[in-house]
């Protein structure tokens, strides 16, 4: 039997994965854009991979600085 802060540790490590995933197939969306494979203008996909990297970098580390418990 699993306790509750288990489960939340297991929702929230799916979770902190699930953005990660994410943030990557906006980056390669955003590559494909910019190669030109859409038709799209180029810099709206540098912007999306910009957006992306940032995202993948950036919002798993926020979230688990939000998360951690105060006397950690």
């Amino acid at each position: 039997m699993t306790t509750p802060n288990d489960d939340l540790a297991r929702t929230r490590f799916l979770f902190l994965n699930l953005i990660r995933l994410g943030s990557v197939a906006l980056v390669l969306f955003g590559l494909t854009i910019a190669s030109g494979k859409l038709g799209w203008p180029e810099w709206i996909g540098m912007v999306l991979v910009a957006a992306g990297a940032a995202e993948f970098f950036l919002l798993p580390m926020m979230l688990a600085k939000r998360w951690k418990s105060p006397d950690q």
